[in-house]
């Protein structure tokens, strides 16, 4: 497919992912509507917002490589068309169970959908642009989710029925995208083993493993903050302003969201290591400003620190799909996606549902401190690998120019077994593994993926380029898989 051709499936499947996480974040202004017509207690709450994510952690331990299988497009078809029922089922509910069972279903056709679509984007890179799909996985779920918290304050502050309209509304464009996706060409080549890629199961491809070890801790820290905001939000602006209007408390996870995105756009000229590092160094302060507008009842603290808490989400989530996807094969790309979303959900999910029992044991002054606490301290222990990768980045070879290595390549990486090895050395090891052909993408993209040297114009043949080449033609065959022209021969 030439690269004008790829364009529009490109931005069908982006804007798939755009309006799945806008449907996921639409609730939360909408939680104090729910607890004033229903009396529901903040733990309610907390389980509602967890189970959306848990179904949805289910739908990616099962059907994250399905899409692998089946082709993407058949199995984005029956997600959107669920995610449409999942839709209609939260218009009509009017009971807390009622409430947990649509997002269930919300969560299982969500999880379908990420995945696939995901890695139908990665499916799309131009092969002039291998980083588009990590920055397009990175800034769609920011983007996604702050379209969706803005459209149902709006609604809940100027429409009649706001817990009805906007369910209808993204009920709409789903069976919408649904169409087009029936419309658009199959971006990957099906293979058999459906029925046993359901079998749950958490995989990760060899080639990111040492990235997603240096990156996971990041990934927990920021997530976590984001599930707070996400179900106890409207509750700690309505704690620190109770006489703030009601649209106040969605505005706050509009914050986060808005400013992650934004942050995933800026950080795009970053390091994926840098950006990841830095999103960690901000937790500490995002919460700690949190707790000051707390205590000194400030509430344009508040939405400072989740400007903060936005910012390292979006650096974290920039950087770390970077450092992970870069090298991965393309018939692993769904399976590591998904695994990078179980982490992401769980670390979101789980501590949200503590935060829950901790308010109604105690309060919710308590639970913001213990919650602030555990976050500043995964973020702590997550710049401890980072620091280190970052360190061995600098030092680069003894004698040589660090600033010129650094802009070159990626001077080291960690192997599964936590044996540095050189990029060189990586490419040949996958070279042999595969029989001749590289088992991924460039390795100098793996925490290099986006930025251009600084000093030196990048070859138009990469060293890793040439080894790929040179293996294949030992195989007899050209590097896109062409038998070579001959010598001498007429074709």
């Amino acid at each position: 497919m030439s690269p004008t051709g790829r364009r529009p499936p490109f931005t069908l499947h982006a804007c798939v992912l755009i309006a799945l996480l806008a449907a996921s974040s639409a609730p939360t202004p909408l939680y104090p509507v729910y607890q004033e017509r229903w009396g529901l207690s903040a733990l309610t709450v907390t389980v509602v917002f967890s189970a959306y994510a848990l179904a949805l952690l289910a739908a990616l331990l099962t059907t994250g490589a399905l899409s692998g299988h089946l082709g993407r497009r058949p199995v984005l078809i029956g997600a959107l068309a669920l995610e449409a029922a999942a839709m209609a089922a939260l218009a009509t509910a009017d009971t807390a169970g009622a409430l947990v069972a649509a997002r269930v279903l919300q969560g299982l056709a969500t999880g379908a959908a990420t995945s696939a679509a995901g890695a139908a984007l990665v499916d799309l890179d131009p092969p002039g642009r291998p980083a588009r799909s990590a920055l397009t996985n990175s800034i769609a779920p920011a983007a996604g989710m702050a379209a969706g918290v803005l459209a149902a304050t709006l609604l809940v502050r100027h429409a009649p029925g706001p817990t009805v309209t906007v369910y209808l509304t993204l009920m709409a464009v789903f069976l919408l995208q649904t169409a087009a996706v029936a419309l658009s060409p199959e971006t990957t080549r099906p293979h058999p083993g459906a029925w046993r890629s359901l079998r749950p199961r958490v995989a990760v491809s060899p080639p990111a493993r040492g990235a997603f070890l240096i990156s996971g801790g990041g990934v927990v820290a920021v997530w976590a903050l984001g599930g707070f905001y996400s179900s106890l939000g409207p509750a700690f602006v309505h704690l620190v302003a109770p006489q703030a209007p009601r649209a106040a408390g969605g505005m706050v996870f509009f914050t986060l969201t808005l400013s992650a995105a934004v942050t995933v756009w800026i950080t795009r000229a970053l390091r994926p290591l840098t950006a990841t590092l830095l999103g960690c160094a901000t937790v500490p302060a995002a919460v700690a400003l949190s707790l000051t507008g707390l205590h000194l009842v400030v509430l344009p603290a508040v939405f400072a620190a989740s400007l903060l808490a936005g910012a390292a989400f979006g650096a974290v989530t920039r950087g770390s799909l970077s450092m992970v996807l870069a090298p991965v094969p393309r018939p692993d790309r769904s399976t590591t996606l998904a695994a990078y979303h179980v982490l992401s959900y769980l670390a979101m999910s789980l501590p949200a549902v503590g935060a829950g029992v901790l308010t109604q044991l105690y309060d919710l002054r308590i639970a913001a401190h213990v919650y602030a606490a555990l976050v500043a301290l995964l973020a702590a222990a997550a710049l401890l690998p980072l620091a280190a990768a970052a360190l061995r980045l600098r030092r680069g070879p003894a004698g040589g120019d660090t600033q010129r290595e650094q802009d070159r390549v990626v001077q080291c990486l960690l192997r599964t077994d936590g044996v540095q090895e050189s990029p060189e050395q990586h490419v040949q090891r996958n070279i042999r593994r595969s029989g001749g052909e590289s088992a991924g993408e460039p390795v100098d993209v793996v925490l290099d993926v986006l930025t251009p040297p600084l000093h030196q114009p990048r070859p138009s043949t990469s060293p890793v380029r040439v080894q790929q080449r040179d293996a294949a033609r030992r195989q007899g065959t050209a590097a896109d898989g062409t038998e070579p022209r001959r010598q001498g021969v007429v074709q």
